[in-house]
């Protein structure tokens, strides 16, 4: 046998929905990376981006498991002097959610060009709406709910 390499025009992009209220942030972003990677499909090929596109709803309903809501910490350098900046992951979550889970996924993707162009495949939004309904999403339901609930 031999083995196949996906091409570009091997396959379709499917636009899948996830419903984020409840979920816990890791378990959904490891869900949805291997999504946007492709690694569902049986042609998943590791050099080629072969993944479909993820639209999540519900951003500010998503979980922080432990203490991580006061001890994990978001920083960044301008790269200017006294350009130091950093947040914690509850202020993040109660003023921008969906930058949270953005960077929780691409946190779990592939750091080169490839990577790059598999994150445009994600789109979050912290509340129900959203404007890809001409899309025809089809609903995903995946593990990680909350269970002290």
């Amino acid at each position: 046998m031999r083995t196949v390499s996906a091409k570009k025009k091997d396959f379709s992009r499917t636009w899948y929905l996830v419903d984020a209220q409840g979920k816990i942030l890791g378990r959904l972003a490891s869900e949805v990376a291997s999504i946007l990677r492709g690694k569902h499909k049986p042609t998943f090929t590791p050099h080629v981006d072969c993944g479909d596109h993820v639209v999540i709803v519900n951003a500010a309903g998503i979980h922080l498991t432990g203490d991580k809501r006061v001890s994990k910490i978001y920083a960044h350098h301008s790269d200017y002097p006294g350009g130091f900046k950093s947040t914690t992951a509850g202020k993040l979550l109660n003023e921008r959610p969906d930058r949270l889970v953005r960077w929780a996924i691409q946190g779990m993707l592939p750091k080169t060009k490839l990577g790059r162009a598999m994150i445009k495949k994600l789109r979050v939004y912290a509340g129900p709406d959203h404007p890809h309904k001409a899309q025809q999403l089809q609903t995903m339901e995946l593990p990680g709910t909350r269970r002290n609930e």
